[in-house]
């Protein structure tokens, strides 16, 4: 290595450092890639013969090459899911609108926004096991939100009547299918504010000072100044917490399946996919979904990259 030029040890030292991570990435990642589209033509269900551990399909699968996909597009009940991540892209725009809001709002001189900026951002770190069961509590018949709702003079009590008898009861947050899917939406956004704040915010940290000065000196109002100055200096950052919200729209898991276990037509279209492969052994199935699941992402990222294209 002492008889190699400075420009060839570089080489030698970057692609050194590089050897472990492209190892564990080509592994866990590329590999599983490739096993997954291999079986997304096949129908397996999922056993192996002892020892057998191959790239590509197993000894026992099927070939059957599209006729997976051409199944789920000609009984898509198992694509149902994905319209329940429409609640999800509602809820990541209203997130994203209110992270940014809040973001501004901590980047001025505001009277305690250390705490308030911490305040939002806590949620995030809670373990989602127990943010969920908080929300699973707090949704209950005369539980936290209904309690908190008489308390500021909202009373959630509403009557119906049953036998020709009327009776007084408080809504049912998780168990009305016309509701609990918003009610879902607000826990993911609770959960989520803060990370979208603090990169906003570490953004918006970025942005020099003096433009805002010579645009107050201008006469420009606050709504021009964060026209005009903060929002194409963050635009990059929106495009790509845009893609982050709605790939994470479409993946949704944790929540819905914590708190309702997808009743009441709140199962996901991961929750789906996880039901097939493992609830009915169909794999083969299930990883058509992943690939179209895929495909949707991969959709996603090519629109942001055209909608966020950076100016030169």
């Amino acid at each position: 290595m002492f008889n190699m030029s400075l420009k060839q040890q570089q080489r030698v030292i970057i692609v050194s450092f590089l050897a472990i991570p492209l190892c564990l990435l080509i592994t866990f990642s590329y590999f599983p890639a490739v096993e997954l589209f291999f079986l997304s033509t096949a129908d397996w269900d999922g056993f192996l013969d002892p020892g057998e551990f191959l790239v590509g399909m197993p000894h026992q699968a099927d070939f059957v090459g599209l006729d997976n996909y051409v199944d789920l597009l000609n009984e898509p009940e198992e694509l149902k899911p994905l319209l329940v991540s429409l609640y999800y892209f509602v809820g990541a725009v209203i997130q994203l609108a209110l992270s940014l809001w809040f973001a501004v709002l901590v980047n001025s001189k505001l009277i305690g926004r250390n705490l308030f900026k911490t305040f939002l951002f806590l949620p995030f770190v809670l373990n989602a096991v127990a943010a969920s069961m908080v929300f699973q509590i707090f949704y209950q018949m005369d539980g936290g939100l209904d309690s908190f709702l008489s308390l500021i003079g909202m009373d959630p009590l509403f009557t119906v009547v049953e036998n020709g008898q009327e009776i007084v009861k408080y809504p049912e947050w998780l168990a009305n299918p016309k509701i609990v899917n918003w009610a879902l939406v607000a826990a993911s956004v609770w959960r989520y504010l803060g990370f979208n704040l603090i990169l906003f915010y570490g953004v918006l940290q970025s942005i020099p000072q003096d433009q805002y000065e010579a645009a107050r000196i201008e006469g420009a109002t606050e709504w021009q100044q964060f026209r005009f100055i903060t929002l194409p200096s963050i635009k990059m950052i929106i495009g790509l917490q845009a893609l982050l919200a709605f790939v994470g729209s479409l993946s949704v898991f944790d929540i819905p399946y914590i708190i309702t276990k997808g009743a009441n037509g709140t199962r996901t279209f991961v929750m789906e996919t996880i039901r097939v492969a493992f609830e009915h052994n169909g794999y083969g199935i299930a990883s058509a979904m992943a690939v179209i699941l895929l495909a949707l992402v991969v959709f996603f990222m090519i629109l942001q990259k055209v909608l966020f294209k950076e100016e030169k």
